[in-house]
C-alpha cells in the first residue's frame, strides 16, 4: 500500500508527539512492506533550533519528503499542510493519513481528487492556550473537515471519541498512542551536567506550553518542605514568552533546574531516575512522555483529566486539575512513602506494556486503511 503522512514537523524528531508517533508509524509500516512517504515541513527545529534537511531522502525505509512552508508562528502548520497535501494529490498514494486539527483543513482537496483520506485527532488542539482567536476558529475548521469528510478516524481517548460522537453524530476509531520496553539507564550524563543522582528529583517533561501547566507544578514545589529537586526539561516552542515567565516563578528557589530541550541519552537517563514523574496538564490528546515515564517503570503523578487518568487507570496518582494545593498534598505524600513510589512504578510499567503496544497500533491503523479503500 502507499501511504502518505501529513501534519507533523520533521520527521525523526521529538518536538512534538505527533512527530514521535508519525515516525513509529511510518517506520514500522515501512519495515511491512509499504511504500512511506512523510511530507515534512521545512525551516528549523522548534526545540534545538536545527535547520532541517531540505532534501528529499530515505530514512529507515520512508521517503522523507520536505515541502514548502512559511516558517512563522501560526502559519507554518497551514502553509506547510496545503504544499504537502497538493504534493501527495500529484503522487496519487493509496490513502493520506493527516494527523492534528489544523492540518486537515485542506484534507477537503484530497477528498476531492479522489484519494481516500484518514484523521488522527491527537488533541482538541483548538482548546490550547496558545493559539489566538483566528488560529483557533481555523483549528476548529480542521476539526470539522475531518468529522465530515474523512473517510476515516482516529482518537487517542474514549473521551475524544464521545465528543466527535456528541459534537458531529461523526463514530471514530479509538487507537491509543504505543510504546516500546525501555532499558533504564545510570545517571552518568545527567550528573555531570546537572548533579542529579537516582532518585534525587521529580521530573517534568514536555514542551513549555501554558496547557500542560508547568507553573502550577513550580508553586506546588517551591511550597515542598524537601531536598529534592525539581528538574524542568523541554523547549517553549512557539511560546517564549511564557518559558521567561516560568523561570522567573523559579527564580531564587535553586532547587528547581531547566535543562532546555533534551534527547537521545540525557532523555533516557532523565526519565530511568526521577523520584516520580509530574504531568499537571489540562488538555492532552495521548502524552506520549506519559506512556515512555511508564515504560521506564516510573511512579507517574498527572492532573485528573481523562487522556491522563485514563492512561493510568489506576497505576498512578492523579489530583485534581489546576489545584496546586491538591498537587502539591500528592506530592508531599509520595515524597513520605518510597515503598509506595516503588509499587506505583512497577504497576505503571506492566500497564503500560500490556495495553498500548506499537504493533497493534500499526496493525489497527492498517486494518483502517484497507477498510476504506
Amino acid at each position: 500500500m502507499r501511504i502518505a503522512m501529513i501534519g507533523h514537523k520533521r520527521y525523526g524528531s521529538r518536538e512534538g508527539g505527533v512527530e514521535v508517533v508519525v515516525t513509529e508509524l511510518a517506520r514500522r509500516m515501512a519495515a511491512l512492506g509499504h511504500e512511506v512517504t512523510c511530507y515534512d515541513r521545512s525551516g528549523s527545529d522548534v526545540m534545538t533550533g536545527d535547520a532541517a534537511d531540505g532534501r528529499e531522502r530515505m530514512v529507515d525505509g520512508v521517503r522523507v519528503m520536505p515541502v514548502k512552508t512559511i516558517d512563522k508562528k501560526g502559519l507554518a502548520a497551514l502553509s506547510s499542510s496545503y504544499f504537502a497535501t497538493n504534493a501527495a494529490i500529484k503522487d496519487r498514494p493509496d490513502v493520506i493519513h493527516y494527523h492534528a486539527e489544523g492540518p486537515c483543513v485542506p484534507l477537503a482537496l484530497a477528498k476531492r481528487a479522489g484519494i481516500r483520506t484518514v484523521a488522527t485527532i491527537h488533541g482538541l488542539d483548538w482548546q490550547r492556550a496558545k493559539w489566538g482567536r483566528l488560529a483557533s476558529t481555523y483549528i476548529k475548521m480542521g476539526e470539522k473537515t475531518a468529522a465530515t469528510k474523512a473517510d476515516g478516524l482516529i482518537v487517542l481517548s474514549e473521551g475524544v471519541r464521545r465528543y466527535f460522537m456528541e459534537a458531529y453524530g461523526r463514530e471514530a476509531v479509538f487507537i491509543p498512542n504505543g510504546v516500546d520496553a525501555k532499558e533504564a539507564l545510570p545517571a552518568s550524563i545527567i550528573k555531570e551536567r546537572w548533579n542529579l543522582e537516582k532518585d534525587s528529583y521529580l521530573l517534568y517533561l514536555g514542551r513549555l506550553v501554558p496547557e500542560k501547566r508547568p507553573e502550577l507544578l513550580i508553586e506546588a514545589f517551591r511550597a515542598l518542605d524537601t531536598n529534592k529537586r525539581l528538574v524542568i526539561a523541554g523547549g517553549s516552542s512557539d511560546t517564549s514568552a511564557y518559558e521567561k515567565e516560568l523561570r522567573a516563578a523559579a527564580q531564587g528557589d535553586n532547587r528547581i533546574v531547566f535543562t532546555g530541550f533534551v534527547n537521545g541519552e540525557p532523555l533516557e537517563e532523565l526519565y530511568s531516575n526521577c523520584y516520580a514523574y509530574v504531568l499537571p496538564s489540562e488538555v492532552e490528546g495521548m502524552p506520549m512522555s506519559l506512556l515512555e515515564a511508564m515504560a521506564y517503570g516510573r511512579c507517574c503523578v498527572t492532573s485528573d483529566i481523562p487522556e491522563c487518568a485514563d492512561v493510568l487507570a489506576g497505576a498512578g496518582v492523579t489530583f485534581l486539575r489546576g489545584d496546586a494545593a491538591a498537587l502539591r498534598a500528592s506530592l508531599e505524600s509520595l515524597l513520605a512513602d518510597r515503598a509506595r513510589v516503588a509499587a506505583m512504578g512497577d504497576a505503571a510499567n506492566k500497564r503500560v506494556l500490556s495495553t498500548y503496544n506499537w504493533g497493534s497500533v500499526v496493525a489497527r491503523t492498517l486494518d483502517l486503511y484497507k477498510e476504506i479503500r
